[in-house]
């Protein structure tokens, strides 16, 4: 039986991409253009950082996520704009961390789940402040993505849907390849979604070379694939992405050859339990 399954596409990210690839967006025009062509190309979600405009360095200028997002709206595009509460400000009061969020409410907004080492540095999210930024998000009505980058990071976000701090059955993002976190493996994400709630929607990605790999292994295991310029740099094996907008066409073709139906973001948000659009 056709499923349709949902395309998210994380457009920038915050690492030192932009001079490894011209592709990747950085200033808030770019940055909403390159997520209206990766709708066009299939994504139902738009996953969305911002970069200061002269330096390329991640932002959490909330002047410049209002630009991308107003870009987005006006342009009548109905992509689901899910917006990071961010890597690069772990040690950053809650508040901060999501004052973006619940001044645009956008439709969804990530919530990394927990602390690790990434590569050479630590990223911190302590429990506290997760049911901190919880309550904020859920209180503006947005949906909070849930980032799993380990099984613990999955453990703790359903203690906090058991709380009442989450909405259940939460909606999960399996995030794989990471230094020192779970591996893009076939294993790894089994495993990983053989823990969630009952009826969770869920998504996964892999890094770099993993991305396309994992976007299958996600269909084939009932999830959702994640792709964009934020994870992997190449279309192919020393091809750079010319755009986010390729990556996402080249993760649609996969959904229809192994059977499925690429989902518009009409259906994103009746699957998410999301309201109609209304700008």
């Amino acid at each position: 039986m056709q499923r349709k399954v949902m395309i998210s596409c994380a457009v920038t990210g915050s690492a030192d991409t932009p001079g490894r690839n011209p592709a990747v967006p950085v200033t808030p025009a770019q940055i909403a253009q390159s997520a209206i062509d990766a709708a066009k190309a299939g994504a139902a979600i738009v996953h969305i950082h911002v970069r200061d405009p002269k330096t390329t360095r991640p932002s959490m200028d909330a002047s410049l996520y209002k630009e991308v997002v107003d870009r987005i709206r006006a342009s009548g595009s109905d992509v689901l704009i899910n917006l990071t509460t961010g890597p690069g400000t772990t040690i950053k009061p809650p508040a901060e961390r999501v004052r973006h969020v619940v001044a645009l409410k956008p439709d969804i907004c990530s919530l990394d789940m927990g602390s690790m080492n990434m590569g050479p540095h630590v990223f911190i999210n302590t429990p506290s402040h997760l049911e901190a930024m919880a309550v904020a998000i859920r209180d503006a009505g947005v949906l909070p993505e849930l980032e799993v980058f380990e099984t613990g990071h999955l453990l703790l976000a359903k203690r906090l849907i058991e709380s009442g701090h989450i909405k259940a059955p939460g909606m999960f993002q399996i995030c794989l390849g990471i230094a020192w976190a779970q591996p893009a493996t076939p294993e790894a994400m089994s495993y990983m979604r053989s823990l969630l709630p009952a009826g969770s929607p869920w998504f996964a990605f892999g890094i770099s070379l993993h991305q396309f790999p994992m976007a299958a292994q996600a269909i084939l295991l009932g999830g959702h694939p994640r792709v964009g310029l934020e994870d992997n740099l190449y279309l192919e094996k020393g091809k750079l992405a010319p755009s986010n907008a390729a990556l996402v066409e080249k993760a649609a073709k996969i959904v229809e050859i192994l059977g499925d139906i690429v989902a518009t973001p009409a259906d994103a948000r009746a699957i998410l339990g999301l309201k109609a659009v209304t700008h």
